[in-house]
């Protein structure tokens, strides 16, 4: 879009939705600062549920995660390195055992295929310390058709202050 085309689109209206999206656009493509540590730091800073899952790509047992039940409004961050990962918006529960998000807070989660069990999955990790938190799979609910099954244990979750 050229500059008069845009000056245009601002002065009839439509502009200032279109600056929100953008906007909100660049927010979301704003990049992640990478977090880095030795395994030995990683070890000291976790407990070994969580060193496995997070650093070693292992999966808790299903149903055993209280943030399953998990209902407050609030926000699902990593609990490694504290990114913000999914508002609880996004959260569903999807019989699975794990704490299950249809959407992600962009940016915030990279994926890679795994084919740990023969058949591609992909899996995704928080983009800031690298740490596995689950599984995407597109089976979840609209508007996004996608279900984030994340191992309760790498995530923790801080409650919105109007609800404590």
């Amino acid at each position: 879009m050229n500059r008069r085309a845009f000056v245009k689109l601002a002065g009839s209206g439509i502009g200032l939705p279109l600056l929100t999206h953008f906007s909100l656009l660049a927010r979301a493509a704003e990049r992640i600062e990478k977090m880095h540590k030795t395994n030995a730091e990683w070890k000291r800073l976790l407990s070994p549920e969580q060193y496995n899952v997070l650093r070693e790509e292992g999966t808790e047992r299903p149903f055993t995660s209280p943030l399953n039940h998990e209902t407050r409004s609030g926000l699902f961050v990593c609990v490694a390195c504290g990114l913000p990962l999914f508002p609880s918006k996004f959260k569903f529960d999807s019989g699975t055992g794990w704490p299950s998000f249809y959407d992600m807070l962009p940016g915030h989660v990279e994926t890679k295929t795994d084919f740990k069990l023969v058949m591609p999955r992909t899996e995704y990790h928080c983009a800031r310390c690298n740490g596995h938190q689950g599984h995407v799979f597109d089976d979840g609910p609209a508007p996004t058709g996608l279900r984030y099954c994340n191992n309760g244990v790498a995530l923790r979750f801080i409650p919105d202050k109007s609800d404590t």
